[in-house]
């Protein structure tokens, strides 16, 4: 009756949800108090780009389900420090359109209740309070939503067999997985990778960085100064550059800046024109402010390896990371 889930073990109890620094969106919630109702946890942090392309599903089961006895809880598990702050995660949530409940999780509780290990993570329980579902990652959107059916028909409801149909932001639209060769990488020193400054990594002070005669594929680097903390590294005055050597559709950054940044963006010395993303013009102008994920581009065909630079026009830019699509 419901193909592809015929078989959903129980995996467990629901955990507690004890853990939660706070909730938005709702009072605090217990686990025990969900019994009678088809759960489904979503853990995230609101600059993944992995989530991000799958919160349209996510958003539209709320939207489809919620009438018929689903309850999607959100998990907000911060990844960098600037994530715990309450009032920018009620931002991001009103400009994503989340008004399901979310769980705040600033100190990885419900993380470990679960033994979660991923963002995004989905879990999905029963009307008895039993696990009986769970993807790691994107993707997997009908065999997730045939399980929330299923579940739903076993507790009484009538949900149907069509399947939703999500209509994404620009930055929320799955990546082009068959032209992707770079993945994603952190500015800070704690987890960068490739760094190809003749100066190498020069840790939590500032100093001017010069660029290598030549970047390969996924290389990285800087020029002008800069601090490299653990976390973000930040321009210290006016025309540092950011380089990068990519093989993606998409190019990301989470950035921000305490006071607004202005900077442009060049593609192999040219604008981007027609393949610049939702945050930049066509001429690669923008203006860092929130701390967040920004879409730098969005190519046309053919995808091929390409140098992104970087100048940012003022000091204090934060950059913390590159996702790709």
């Amino acid at each position: 009756m419901f193909s592809g889930t015929h078989h959903l073990p129980k995996q467990g109890p629901l955990p507690l949800l004890d853990g939660a620094t706070g909730w938005l969106n709702t009072g605090p919630l217990r686990a025990e108090e969900l019994r009678g109702k088809v759960v489904l946890v979503n853990f995230w942090t609101f600059t993944c780009v992995n989530w991000l392309r799958q919160l349209p599903y996510v958003r539209a089961w709320h939207e489809k389900y919620a009438s018929q006895g689903l309850v999607v809880l959100g998990v907000h598990t911060p990844e960098f420090r600037f994530e715990h702050d309450l009032e920018d995660v009620r931002r991001e949530m009103r400009a994503d359109g989340i008004e399901y409940p979310v769980a705040f999780d600033n100190e990885y509780g419900v993380w470990r209740a679960f033994d979660n290990h991923y963002w995004p993570a989905l879990y999905l329980a029963d009307a008895d309070g039993e696990i009986r579902f769970h993807h790691f990652g994107e993707g997997e959107y009908e065999r997730t939503e045939k399980a929330i059916q299923r579940l739903l028909h076993e507790a009484g409801a009538d949900p149907g067999h069509d399947l939703v149909v999500v209509e994404p932001r620009p930055v929320e639209e799955a990546a082009d997985w068959s032209t992707l060769e770079s993945q994603e990488n952190y500015t800070g020193y704690d987890r960068t990778e490739r760094f190809a400054s003749p100066d190498g990594l020069i840790l939590g002070k500032p100093h001017r960085y010069t660029l290598p005669d030549t970047l390969g594929l996924n290389e990285w680097s800087l020029e002008g100064d800069w601090t490299m903390n653990e976390q973000a590294t930040v321009s210290g005055a006016a025309g540092a550059r950011l380089l990068y050597r990519f093989h993606a559709r998409d190019l990301n950054i989470v950035a921000g800046a305490a006071t607004p940044v202005r900077f442009q963006i060049l593609v192999d010395g040219e604008p981007p024109a027609a393949g610049a993303g939702q945050d930049v013009d066509a001429d690669g102008y923008g203006t860092l402010g929130d701390r967040r994920l920004y879409q730098l581009l969005r190519q046309p065909d053919p995808i091929t390896d390409h140098t992104v630079e970087i100048t940012f026009l003022d000091p204090g830019a934060e950059t913390y990371s590159f996702t790709f699509g």
